[in-house]
């Protein structure tokens, strides 16, 4: 063997892992427009990075027959969020995915498998992963309008599912948009579907973002969005509110209704019943880790000290002058997009004249006064400005399915 072959690899190698850390965190203090919670440490959880590869193979609630995995963990996950969305205690049923699209993608292969001739009916805030989700699975639907906030429009919502009460109706409810953290009243959607007489229905509620942080709210005051306000399946992140330093998050249904898509696992020794056939222990681990350790008490108080920083932040904005609002319980603090010197510095999403400052636990006043620091620097006079309108709205249209999945 080469040993300085091996040296010289070894150096190179490190050269650029240190390159890769001198990046990250230079971006990390002005990293506040995405929804990432930062305020973890997941040190303790280095040991089963070492030498062990954990596949949660199957079925989450079948042990199976390869003995690395986490299941066990991964099920005490999944009955704990049930618990915060208020599922049916003798109907739940879940699993840790590789992300909210997958979640997003199975609820709807989920309902296409109850409701095979139903239409999909999603706003226009919508997640780009629903799109994708109703082209995957070749589903007719209507992206339905939305309102300034980022709300469904719950009159054009009747409106076009009147125009197909004949056929089940598949709701998709936003718990916390991208942009303005919005958030979809379930109870709204079900009165709706009441009122048209449309009885075979599957709503959906898209909670990656917004959902844990809503569940630890007074039932008597926070929005109706679990299951306990008719939502049928539920996708919360795990990489947003709970921090884990990888994507994944938690699908969430009714038992009941999973055994429409349980196949035969064969050589793993356990059910086929989740989109992936492999699947990262370490992520049903790292959301257990953060559940176990913080409590509901814990994140309760994340929760809290989080709105308070977003309050801050929208707070210092309008005493600079600068037009911004939030939504009600959001941690997303909506503004018209800053000058280009700020937003080459700092990290925002943008789009339509719009950008959002997300503050997730770990997001500090002190990166909020910087941020508002280098914007009033970059203000040339000072002057309100206002965050544009919403764009023109589109005529709803029916997007037709492949007869394969019409029949």
């Amino acid at each position: 063997m080469d040993r300085n072959a091996d040296s010289g690899s070894d150096r190179a190698v490190k050269t650029v892992l240190d390159e890769l850390a001198t990046r990250l965190d230079a971006v990390r203090e002005t990293n506040i427009g995405w929804p990432a919670a930062s305020d973890v440490d997941f040190a303790a959880l280095t040991k089963f990075f070492k030498r062990h590869l954990l596949n949660n193979l199957g079925d989450p609630f079948a042990v199976g027959a390869y003995p690395q995995h986490t299941k066990d963990l991964e099920a005490e996950v999944v009955d704990v969020l049930a618990d915060l969305m208020r599922a049916p205690v003798d109907d739940r049923w879940g699993y840790v995915t590789a992300g909210a699209g997958e979640g997003n993608l199975y609820a709807l292969h989920l309902a296409r498998s109850l409701h095979s001739k139903g239409v999909v009916y999603y706003s226009e805030s919508s997640h780009y992963s629903v799109d994708k989700a109703v082209d995957l699975l070749a589903m007719p639907s209507i992206r339905v309008r939305a309102d300034a906030s980022g709300r469904i429009d719950m009159d054009d919502l009747a409106g076009v599912v009147a125009s197909n009460r004949d056929r089940p109706a598949i709701v998709v409810a936003n718990i916390g948009t991208t942009m303005t953290e919005a958030v979809d009243d379930v109870r709204e959607i079900g009165e709706v579907l009441d009122s048209l007489a449309v009885r075979r229905r599957f709503v959906h509620a898209d909670a990656a973002l917004s959902g844990i942080p809503l569940s630890l709210l007074d039932p008597q005051t926070r929005p109706g969005f679990d299951f306990a306000d008719g939502t049928d399946s539920m996708i919360v992140s795990g990489h947003k509110f709970l921090g884990t330093p990888i994507p994944c998050g938690v699908v969430l249904v009714k038992a009941s209704h999973r055994v429409h898509l349980t196949r035969t696992g064969g050589f793993i020794g356990s059910p086929d019943t989740t989109i992936g056939c492999s699947r990262s222990g370490h992520a049903a681990l790292m959301i257990w880790y953060v559940l176990r350790r913080y409590g509901v008490d814990g994140l309760r108080a994340r929760a809290d000290q989080a709105r308070e920083v977003a309050r801050y932040a929208h707070r210092r904005l309008v005493e600079l002058g600068w037009d911004a609002w939030l939504n009600q319980h959001a941690f997303t603090v909506v503004l018209a997009t800053p000058p280009a010197p700020v937003t080459q510095r700092w990290t925002l999403a943008s789009t339509n004249g719009r950008s959002h400052i997300i503050c997730m636990p770990g997001v500090t006043r002190a990166q909020i006064d910087a941020f508002v620091g280098d914007l009033q620097a970059a203000m040339p006079t000072p002057t309100l400005v206002s965050v544009p309108s919403p764009p023109p709205r589109r005529t709803p249209e029916l997007r037709r399915a492949t007869p394969a999945h019409v029949a």
